[in-house]
């Protein structure tokens, strides 16, 4: 299903992917060396909980996972980029840390996801490649607005991530989203220009660039959940949700100063 939303809608969207912002922001101030990942997802729950909002991952039980996934983040560390289901581990200094997070309030969905290293120590290839993802998500959300396709998206976010050095894995991507997490259309994170579906206003897409070191290849982990590197080497994720409007591509879920 691809959803057209309406004006009081997409109002909406922006309350709930300026909490997503809010949250996410305030989950990085709080993650520093000793903090545990079950406390990230306590804080989260916390947060949705005192917002009214309601999240989109407690009880989600899609085909490709264990589910329901039971928890109110994902939370990936290191080798973990998708899906990481929140575990009894204390965050170690230099450890690189995903943070995805959907709610639904108002009857609207917002998602994203940041990626970053804790404590002093920054890793020269960690924040390269966290940096790859943000520039990708940029240039995908640049190549987004009325009249243009997702294949326009997909190859903007393809070539800065190809140009770095990544292997793209098409298994996973952006997504169209609105009064659910995930729907139509899918957005791979490489394409070809002028294919696709045609934006058009009131579209709401989550656009989510991420890569790992040195393999375009997956494994699921133990848990039935989280997703991580075949080699062991580390990942990053970036993502924002977007709507289309008459004047091009509006991200939602900016945390508000």
């Amino acid at each position: 299903m691809i959803e057209i939303l309406n004006p009081a809608q997409l109002d909406r969207a922006r309350e709930t992917g300026a909490l997503v912002g809010h949250i996410l922001q305030t989950l990085k101030g709080r993650s520093t060396v000793g903090t545990n990942l079950l406390d990230i997802d306590r804080w989260t729950k916390e947060m949705i909980v005192d917002a009214g909002a309601t999240s989109c991952y407690v009880d989600y039980a899609p085909s490709f996972g264990r589910g329901p996934f039971g928890h109110y983040i994902c939370t990936g560390v290191n080798d973990a980029v998708l899906h990481g289901l929140p575990r009894d581990y204390s965050l170690a200094d230099g450890d690189l840390l995903s943070l995805d997070l959907a709610v639904v309030l108002g009857g609207v969905a917002a998602d994203s996801a940041i990626s970053f290293v804790v404590g002093d120590s920054q890793p020269p290839e960690s924040v390269a490649m966290i940096d790859a993802t943000q520039r990708a998500l940029a240039a995908g959300i640049a190549a987004a607005g009325p009249g243009a396709r997702i294949g326009d998206i997909s190859h903007a976010i393809g070539s800065v991530l190809d140009d770095a050095g990544y292997e793209i894995n098409t298994d996973f991507g952006g997504h169209g989203i609105g009064s659910t997490m995930h729907q139509d259309p899918h957005i791979s994170n490489t394409g070809r220009r002028g294919r696709g579906y045609k934006l058009r206003p009131g579209l709401m897409l989550a656009l989510e660039p991420w890569v790992m070191a040195d393999t375009a290849e997956l494994v699921t982990d133990d848990d039935g959940w989280t997703l991580r590197s075949a080699t062991g080497c580390r990942t990053a994720h970036s993502e924002h949700t977007i709507a289309i409007t008459d004047d091009g591509a509006e991200i939602l879920t900016l945390a508000r100063s």
